[in-house]
């Protein structure tokens, strides 16, 4: 697995470059190699299950974590594109309350390493897409909250022209300022 790893503003969220190789024919790249993402990124924690999704043009889904069972998500998008956010809500952190955001899509092929401790949302940009998630925790969900997309305190900028789409769930999340956050 030939890959750039570079540091976002969050330093422990990782944008995850793969080597494509292509011609006339298409494309072919390594998707994860657990060996060289060791080596590469010093996550060492193995993934336990994928997870794929298909969400139609405006659709926003986030912002979500488990308060127990903390998920490190290895994203990526194999069809369409998506803005994808993390928000670091470690109270602890010198970053508590940041968040970032990339642009990944079918076409640039980046990944996006969220470590545990950060909530994470999407939103789609193209007509639909394809978003697909290594974990690191097994789904609880019980212990699954969301914390309301457009929080003020966070103040996201997400590339909306209009309301997006969002679940029941995600539009009932918490605010920032009251949600559950780690240690």
């Amino acid at each position: 697995m030939s890959i750039q790893v570079t540091d976002t503003a969050l330093p422990e969220v990782k944008l995850i470059e793969p080597k494509v190789f292509g011609d006339a024919r298409g494309f072919f790249y390594e998707s994860f190699n657990a060996r060289t993402f060791a080596e590469r990124t010093g996550v060492t924690t193995p993934f336990v299950q994928d997870n794929h999704s298909r969400s139609a043009k405006g659709v926003l889904r986030g912002l979500h974590y488990q308060i127990e069972h903390a998920q490190g998500k290895l994203v990526r998008v194999v069809a369409g594109e998506v803005f994808d956010v993390a928000v670091d809500i470690r109270r602890s952190s010198p970053d508590f309350g940041k968040w970032v955001g990339v642009h990944l899509s079918a076409d640039n092929h980046k990944q996006l390493w969220v470590p545990p401790g950060f909530a994470h949302g999407f939103v789609v940009l193209s007509d639909s897409a394809e978003f697909l998630y290594k974990t690191t925790d097994y789904w609880y969900p019980e212990f699954e909250r969301s914390i309301v997309w457009n929080d003020a305190d966070l103040a996201i900028e997400w590339p909306l022209d209009s309301a997006p789409i969002v679940a029941a769930k995600d539009a009932a999340g918490q605010a920032f300022a009251h949600a559950e956050v780690y240690a």
